[in-house]
């Protein structure tokens, strides 16, 4: 390797995915250099996201975290962390190789799966506003803000009048939005009353409507629909990670053709928002937007039928295309994967081996984003527990030294 030259090791490692590169960091200080180089980085998160190569996918248990390769399901790797602590932990978003981590409201991080490697969010207090009780239920978003080249988080919590009011309609949120490349948080000071109306006991039950959908440098959730309010029936909210500012998103036009009963959920598939419309949990139609804020791009992609095996079908999403294109491979209900076929129209159960029996599952690209040194204040942190260990172990060893010259005389 020493006689190849440096731009045909860049080629060829731009090839690699994240976690071999880490290792191949040991091999010479120019391959740790080039590696650690920020152009390097860019380059290979860009080269990964066109070819779509090293796709990933996290599958969250019960109390662990698992990774499995796409392309590979036969090697299920446990993906240990530092957030465990306080656990079980929740991943409320992905964006470029990078995963959101939560404990609690005040305890987050950024965590890149191929690397190891974290970055803690300063804690940030949840202000009780006046006058209510109890804090209720709290929004997630993460995503990358591409005008300013950065990475943010934005965090929304619902107040509660007291612990009997499920709606928590009573105060408005409080919403903050973290910044990685300042290190920061702000707080929204404009949010719009339709807001309030984000939460819905039942609707958030059991799935993960609440973290926002990443497209467009835009967050998304969807209002759950509200028996009586018409103003809250199905609207798609959105957060403008450059502006920091809210809007709607407008709803496919032949959308109005469904009845109350129809429940919507968004997600993303090629980069593009989609919506799915579960109709009384027996289909569910995924529409796509092909043009970010056009609503005349709004297009029905096709139609899943309950699968036979299932006594319920009450959430859907898809999350990737295969390579050839011509299958879909969703999750069910939180619980399970499987492949639909574009062309059949026949669902196939995705078999991951040594995976739990029920888990919820995020996909994740290949990247070296956050580095391979990961964050400087967990690197000091380590730094500093290393020389206390060292010096600990001085210590013992000098009180054993010192008790084998005081307790033992060598007589001739």
């Amino acid at each position: 390797m020493a006689t190849v030259p440096m731009d045909i090791v860049r080629d060829i490692f731009l090839r690699l995915p994240a976690k071999t590169l880490v290792r191949f960091r040991v091999l010479a200080k120019p391959y740790c250099a080039l590696i650690d180089s920020p152009d390097f980085i860019a380059s290979h998160l860009d080269r990964t996201l066109r070819t779509k190569d090293h796709l990933m996918i996290l599958l969250r248990g019960a109390l662990h975290l698992y990774s499995v390769d796409l392309d590979s399901l036969d090697n299920v790797t446990d993906v240990e962390h530092p957030m465990k602590p306080g656990g079980p932990t929740e991943v409320f978003g992905s964006c470029n190789g990078l995963v959101g981590l939560s404990n609690s409201p005040t305890d987050l991080a950024l965590f890149n799966p191929s690397t190891r490697q974290i970055h803690r969010l300063p804690a940030s207090s949840v202000d009780l506003p006046e006058g209510s009780a109890t804090r209720g239920y709290v929004f997630y978003g993460f995503g990358y803000d591409s005008v300013n080249e950065d990475y943010k988080v934005v965090r929304m919590v619902q107040f509660k009048r007291d612990s009997d009011d499920e709606l928590g309609c009573s105060f408005p949120y409080e919403v903050k939005v973290y910044s990685l490349k300042s290190n920061s948080w702000t707080r929204i000071g404009t949010v719009p009353v339709i807001i309030q109306f984000l939460f819905y006991f039942y609707y958030h039950l059991l799935f993960r409507r609440g973290y926002g959908v990443l497209a467009a440098n835009n967050l998304h959730w969807v209002l759950p629909p509200r028996p009586g309010l018409v103003v809250c029936n199905s609207l798609i909210v959105r957060f403008d990670l450059v502006s920091e500012e809210f809007d709607k998103v407008p709803l496919p036009q032949d959308i109005g053709n469904y009845n109350s009963d129809t429940q919507m959920d968004i997600g993303v598939l090629n980069g593009c928002l989609c919506l799915m419309c579960n109709h009384d949990q027996t289909y569910t139609d995924v529409w796509m937007m092909k043009e970010y804020g056009a609503r005349d791009s709004w297009t029905k992609l096709f139609t899943v039928q309950k699968p036979k095996s299932f006594k319920s079908f009450s959430y859907m999403r898809p999350l990737v295309y295969s390579k050839d294109q011509n299958k879909v491979l969703l999750e069910i209900n939180n619980t399970k994967l499987m492949w639909f076929d574009l062309i059949t129209k026949k669902l196939t159960t995705l078999r991951i081996k040594d995976c739990p029996s029920s888990y919820s599952a995020e996909l994740i690209v290949s990247s070296l984003v956050l580095g391979c040194k990961g964050d400087p204040k967990e690197v000091k942190r380590r730094q500093q527990q290393q020389q206390r260990d060292q010096e600990d172990k001085k210590r013992q060893n000098k009180k054993r030294d010192d008790f084998l010259s005081k307790g033992f005389k060598l007589v001739l």
